[in-house]
């Protein structure tokens, strides 16, 4: 696999050349593959044909391609390290695992030739006001419910449970502290044995349908209508509801320098990838390169 295993910085190296490569101008098929080279140097099918574990696609096509894209920036970013003299000690994680001595190669070249500025405190308290969403906590729901289970493509058990739903809630509107009974009886949940109570809910943490209806609802209410899901017709009650609030930016500032910082270091290893690429002879795959995209 063409990974930098125990340098994050290489690995996040990896991710912004395979973002940076272009899709080949043309399919190659699999029965016929067009040979690929860098600087005279031929990359061997078998090589690339191993590769292709690590670059699944929608097809072999795109896979291989994939595969010899990561194949020949290894192959530029080795070339530099060697033009250069480069040397490095490879390194050991700590599961004990060591770097190969290519791996620790290329590390020190990125380390040598790709620099970028500290994220000092207004880039971070901009990026901040830009996106509030990125740093608010969730909101948390507290509720109960009984499910009727129908799948979607049973119709008639669809209306057999809206019935359902419907004569439940007609009782609950004339008692609704009888939902904890109800639950027990009539829900499909587990939860029917806490009286249908799910805990606490976060974004994500339920269907959509079944999200969008507690962000509609006020703590003490019961929903009026059955909600639908791919689960059956839910009766919903909320119980309590605390708002998402926004995180001071004190809190998350050293979370933002890290994302910016190792923003602007992958920018700065596809722009250095373009670079070598422009400066090779690159054959049967193409890269973007300093000028534009290159193919040959």
């Amino acid at each position: 696999m063409v990974v930098i295993r125990q340098s994050p910085r290489v690995a996040a190296a990896r991710s912004a050349a395979a973002r940076h490569a272009h899709h080949a101008a043309s399919h190659m098929h699999m029965a016929d593959p067009v040979p690929v080279s860098v600087d005279g140097r031929d990359i061997p099918e078998e090589e690339i044909r191993a590769e292709m574990h690590n670059h699944p696609g929608p097809d072999p096509d795109t896979a291989r391609n994939a595969a010899a894209q990561a194949l020949v920036i290894r192959e530029l970013l080795l070339n530099a390290a060697r033009a250069r003299d480069i040397t490095a000690r490879p390194d050991t994680d700590g599961q004990g695992r060591q770097e190969l001595d290519d791996e620790a190669m290329i590390r020190a070249l990125l380390d040598a030739e790709v620099t970028t500025p500290r994220a000092d405190t207004a880039a971070c308290r901009r990026h901040y006001d830009s996106h509030p969403g990125r740093f608010t906590t969730s909101p948390v729901w507290e509720a109960r419910h009984i499910l009727l289970a129908a799948t979607e493509t049973d119709e008639a058990g669809r209306k057999a449970a809206r019935e359902r739903a419907q004569a439940i809630l007609a009782e609950l509107a004339s008692d609704p502290d009888r939902f904890a009974d109800l639950a027990t009886a009539f829900s499909a949940c587990p939860s029917r044995a806490e009286g249908g109570r799910l805990g606490q809910l976060v974004r994500g943490s339920t269907v959509p349908e079944f999200e969008a209806a507690l962000a509609r609802m006020r703590p003490g209410e019961i929903a009026s209508a059955p909600v639908e899901t791919r689960f059956g017709l839910h009766v919903v009650a909320l119980d309590r509801h605390l708002p998402g609030a926004v995180l001071p930016f004190e809190a998350v500032e050293a979370r933002i320098a890290a994302w910016l910082e190792a923003a602007s270091w992958s920018r700065g290893v596809a722009q250095f990838i373009s670079v070598l690429a422009a400066d090779a002879d690159i054959r049967g795959v193409a890269l973007a390169t300093a000028e534009g995209p290159l193919v040959r």
